[in-house]
């Protein structure tokens, strides 16, 4: 597998070798243009030069013939000139009369709208002038190989390939010190991030520009250091207080059986101390059922089915099944300002988990209200559904309101109030947070309340 830093100088290498590719290309190909247009205008010079000494000097063939030579100081390769009469069609004129056929094959292009014509034939360039005087119209064809500029565009390809390769080979040098020094910070994250352990948890991996991406993936990464953290020391507690939990009961079963069999007692004993040990059974049994609860609505939050819940039916139905269960309770519904639209009552989610989450909370106002009594507000407005669950009980501390929904945190306001296991406001806010609602808790010395709110069908 190609690391970072070599995919990024593989990258950086082939973008700007593309790039002097395009500008080689282009400095070659203009170069080409230019000296093929230069050698066109020197033939057409000829052309010119050859027209004023036989058409307006009127010299003989072989006069004309040392003029021309004489008139370039650099003769070109194979050059022929020849004069082509379109009335009379014939060759007037060539300096090479034994090789008149070759331009006497461009003769049917040449066309007479023209006055200057441009050929090529192979490495030849060919230019041919229309001339018309009170004799008829001629043609003067000059044809010739720029050598010259065959051998710059030979040379210049050449210097244009060992310049690129010689910037390929120092591209792939810096190209590598830029990724090297690009992916530095990199390389002291790896570093720092190595030092961690569940020990020191706690640190964090610092950066000097916290602006920039590399930042921002620090700052990304600590944030999940922070949950982690936060995990373990969650988990940390979960096991302190599920130890604590589990071991008052079973350090009480195996003393009560210890001291059964220290010797032979009465019926009445035996059945006294089975009572405590089936009491103390179910307090086992009601611990698992509620942490097998809590790991369910953990594990199994993106396998729940959603559905219309209509939601001051099911708070009917809540009040209905804790009523069966205790007959102490007294649980008051009220329902302010009652909407028409029904679409207004009803939200999308799991109704099980809807129906523990209000059991719960109306169980815990109850069970921590001198008279078992709660007070349950209902409000729906502005496509949201507002419930207030409402105890006379004792007072939270402010101090312990940010932990209350911690698994097996209880708050020493109602530790000694009432058994329990501080699990059942965990499991609560589990259920908010899958239907993506909100859970707010005010206590005074009045009471104390708690407010959920779900969005409504209506609102969607």
């Amino acid at each position: 597998m190609i690391n970072i830093r070599t995919r990024l100088t593989y990258q950086f290498v082939f973008l700007v070798t593309l790039i002097l590719l395009f500008f080689s290309l282009g400095v070659f190909f203009f170069s080409k243009l230019y000296l093929e247009k230069r050698f066109f205008k020197r033939l057409q010079d000829r052309a010119i030069t050859t027209t004023t000494l036989l058409f307006d000097l009127k010299q003989t063939d072989s006069t004309v013939l040392r003029l021309i030579d004489a008139a370039d100081k650099e003769p070109l390769l194979n050059e022929n000139i020849s004069v082509y009469n379109e009335t009379n069609k014939e060759v007037l004129f060539s300096t090479n009369p034994a090789n008149t056929q070759f331009h006497e094959q461009f003769i049917p292009q040449l066309d007479s709208a023209a006055q200057t014509l441009y050929l090529r034939k192979n490495e030849y360039q060919i230019v041919a002038i229309h001339l018309t005087d009170k004799k008829g119209k001629n043609w003067v064809i000059v044809s010739g190989i720029d050598q010259a500029g065959t051998e710059a565009l030979d040379d210049l390809k050449k210097i244009l390939m060992v310049m690129i390769l010689a910037a390929i080979l120092l591209l792939g040098i810096s190209g590598w010190l830029f990724a090297n020094r690009a992916l530095a910070p990199m390389s002291g994250i790896i570093q720092q991030v190595n030092t961690f352990f569940p020990a020191n948890v706690g640190k964090r991996v610092s950066h000097p520009n916290r602006s920039d991406e590399i930042g921002l993936l620090v700052a990304t990464f600590n944030q999940l250091l922070d949950r982690i953290e936060q995990a373990l020391n969650t988990q940390k507690m979960f096991i302190a207080n599920i130890s604590h939990e589990l071991k008052n009961p079973l350090t009480k079963i195996n003393s009560q059986i210890d001291v059964a069999l220290i010797q032979k007692r009465s019926p009445d004993v035996y059945e006294r101390t089975l009572k405590s040990l089936q009491e103390d059974g179910r307090t086992l049994t009601r611990l698992t059922n509620t942490l097998l609860e809590l790991a369910n609505t953990s594990i199994q939050a993106t396998a729940m089915t959603f559905e219309p819940v209509r939601m001051d039916e099911l708070l009917w139905e809540t009040k209905t099944q804790l009523l069966e269960w205790h007959k102490d309770y007294q649980i008051q519904l009220l329902f302010p300002d009652f909407p028409d639209d029904e679409d207004a009552l009803i939200v999308r989610g799991n109704r099980a988990s809807l129906n523990v989450l209000l059991m719960n909370l109306i169980d815990n106002a109850c069970k921590f209200s001198p008279a078992n009594t709660s007070k349950v507000n209902f409000l729906s407005q502005n496509g949201t559904i507002t419930i207030a669950i409402f105890n006379e009980g004792p007072q939270i501390p402010e101090a312990d309101l940010p932990h209350i929904f911690q698994p097996f945190f209880r708050s020493n306001a109602t530790a000694q109030s009432s058994n329990g296991h501080g699990v059942g406001l965990a499991i609560v806010l589990q259920i908010i947070e899958i239907h993506s609602g909100e859970i707010s808790v005010r206590s005074t010395f009045e009471g104390t309340t708690f407010t959920i709110v779900l969005s409504t069908m209506a609102s969607f």
